[in-house]
Parts: structure tokens; C-alpha cells; sequence
């Protein structure tokens, strides 16, 4: 073989190697989802679950391009009203509960083990500490009819705030989550990372999901598109502005793709699922058709929503302040580190 081309095959093989070692990212990881048994090599591009979708096409983006592998029709993620949903979040199927069809088989260091990443640091799934996470969410369309089904008609109904950090992540579900249809629902992960930690990534990943435990049959509201509302100290912005926020149902952020967002930011100033764009910790309990009495159009200095408090027994929903909402943090990274002491990962 000429040295020219040997020196090439090694540049190619080692370039291979070195995407394997890097490219941890990281998806939620279920039967249920489109793309289960998806590999490096099943597309022209690295279209795994966890790889990162950025200014791609609406087919490539959507559902992550994976609509042509479903999950088998009795594979289904169950969302139990008013409990908590335990999913699996990883950079590599091989890390979860699911190892048997992983390429790479069992890397888990325990059976139990919390890590999202095995042998890796947090950069694999991009954040710089436990004070750099930005969140993730998991939304719901009450629809089974995956070509049909389009972004507006996805709900936010959950977000943990603390995640990407820990494999076994829950999402709490609202107690008032009406039945899905015949068929089940639609529902999908999705995470837009901290800019500290990578370039401008978004991930989502679809699945289909039945609501378990049903009391409610008030439907939710049509979801409309989220607003930067909450204090944002990273561009200068100190104080919250509850007033300007969208309250109830909220659609998922779709940013930085090359077609059909729905938000518009540059690339150091991401959507997250926080507070910063009206995302409380949790379930969203105000979602319904009938969770709101008064709910003003958004506005800088307009009035804001009142509860319909017959409907929805809830906490406060104005934006914490920022101090507030920082003394919490460093009380929950407290509490983390000492579970995290006693954890064996």
C-alpha cells in the first residue's frame, strides 16, 4: 500500500476511534423509543439517539429522524398521574437497563450504578458541575398517529431542572393528566444543554407513552410558545419579569435547527427548561383547559394569569428571585453531593 494511502487509513481509523471516545452526549433510553436499535452505522451520519441535531432539516430533526423505527407496538412507556416517571438517561444504551441489544453490551460498573457516562467526566454530557445544568423535559401529544403528529401539538408536562446528572432521572407526572386515546400518546424527551459545554445542540427523543391512573378528564390547553421572562444574570438581566411570561400549556423549545423553530435565540444565549423561560421544577400542574381564571396575553409590564384555584391546588406560580432560587440550588447540590457520597456509581 503507497504511504500516502496508509497514512490516510490511519488518519481515518484513528479519527473513528477518537468519535467513538468522545462522542458521549446523551438520551433517554426506553423500548418504547423510535430509534432504539439505531447504530453509527444504520445512517449515512451518526444518527444514534444521543448524537446532537443542529441545523438540520425538519425530517432530520424531528423525532431525530428515526419516525421510520418504531418501537414495537406492545413497547410502552408508561406515565403514572400524579407520581413520579423513573426514566433512564445515558451517553450509550450499554449504560442502562437495556444493555442486552447495545452494540458494546454491559458497560455499567454496577447494575445500580447512577452514571450517566461510565468512565467518563461530566464534559461527555456537557456540563461543567452540578451548577451548570440546565434541565430537560419530557412533553406529551395526545395522539398515536406519528404522521400526522406536528411540534405545536407537544406539551411540556414535566421537567426536571437537574438533568442531564444522574442515569435513573424522574419527571413527575401532574395528578390531573387526562387518558390518552385508544392507541396511547406520543410524548418525547428533549434537552438543550449548557453553552459552557458544547456548541448549539439540541436533543430529542420520541417515544410512545400511556397515561396510567387517570382521575381527570378536562383536556389540556393548546400549548403555546415559551418567552424569556426569568432572570438571566449571564446577559445582564437581574431581575425577573413574571408579567412577560407564558403561563399554562408550553410548547417544547425547537432551537437551532434549519427549519421550523420556534425560537429564535443566538448561539450563547440557549432556551433552557428552567425558569428562565417559565419552566417550574416538576410537573406542570397549570396545563389544563380550565387551570387558569384570567390569563392575559404576555407582556413586559401587563398584568398576570390568576389560577382557577377550584381547579388547580398549587403553589405560587410567579418566577422565585434569583436569590431565592440560588439559595435553593446550593441546598440541593448539598443534599446531591451527600446522596451522591453514599451511592455507589
Amino acid at each position: 500500500m503507497p504511504f500516502s494511502r496508509l497514512f490516510t487509513t490511519l488518519i481515518a481509523l484513528a479519527g473513528a476511534d477518537l468519535i467513538q471516545s468522545v462522542s458521549g452526549h446523551a438520551s433517554l433510553w426506553h423500548p418504547s423509543m423510535y430509534g432504539f436499535n439505531v447504530t453509527q452505522q444504520t445512517f449515512p451520519y451518526d444518527n444514534r439517539p444521543v448524537s446532537p441535531l443542529t441545523n438540520f432539516t425538519f425530517n432530520q430533526w424531528w423525532f431525530h429522524g428515526h419516525l421510520a423505527f418504531p418501537p414495537h407496538p406492545t413497547d410502552i412507556f408508561e406515565l403514572p398521574a400524579g407520581q413520579a416517571a423513573t426514566t433512564e438517561i445515558a451517553c450509550n444504551k450499554g449504560a442502562t437497563t437495556f444493555f442486552a441489544s447495545s452494540e458494546g453490551g454491559d458497560i455499567r460498573p454496577t447494575p445500580d450504578s447512577n452514571d450517566v457516562c461510565p468512565g467518563s467526566g461530566t464534559d461527555e454530557f456537557h456540563t461543567k458541575g452540578f451548577d451548570d445544568l440546565t434541565g430537560c423535559a419530557l412533553a406529551i401529544a395526545y395522539t398515536a398517529d406519528d404522521k400526522t403528529v406536528a411540534p405545536e401539538d407537544f406539551t411540556v408536562f414535566s421537567v426536571n431542572q437537574t438533568c442531564v446528572w444522574t442515569r435513573f432521572t424522574d419527571f413527575q407526572v401532574p395528578a390531573r393528566m387526562p387518558p390518552c386515546p385508544p392507541g396511547g400518546c406520543l410524548c418525547a424527551w428533549l434537552w438543550i444543554h449548557s453553552p459552557d459545554s458544547g456548541g448549539e445542540q439540541n436533543y430529542m427523543t420520541g417515544f410512545k407513552c400511556n397515561v396510567t391512573g387517570s382521575t381527570s378528564e378536562v383536556p389540556l390547553a393548546k400549548p403555546q410558545v415559551a418567552r424569556r421572562c426569568g432572570a438571566d444574570s449571564m446577559n445582564g438581566k437581574w431581575h425577573a419579569s413574571p408579567s412577560n411570561c407564558t403561563y399554562g400549556a408550553k410548547q417544547p423549545l425547537y432551537w437551532f435547527q434549519a427549519e421550523r423553530n420556534n425560537m429564535f435565540e443566538g448561539t450563547y444565549a440557549p432556551p433552557f427548561y428552567t425558569d428562565l423561560y417559565g419552566f417550574r421544577d416538576g410537573q406542570q400542574d397549570d396545563i389544563f383547559q380550565d387551570s387558569y381564571a384570567f390569563l392575559p396575553t404576555p407582556a413586559p409590564s401587563g398584568p398576570l394569569p390568576i389560577l382557577n384555584m377550584s381547579a388547580v391546588a398549587q403553589p405560587e406560580l410567579v418566577l422565585q428571585p434569583l436569590w431565592k432560587k440560588n439559595l435553593q440550588a446550593r441546598r440541593s447540590h448539598s443534599m446531591r453531593r451527600q446522596w451522591m457520597s453514599r451511592v455507589s456509581f
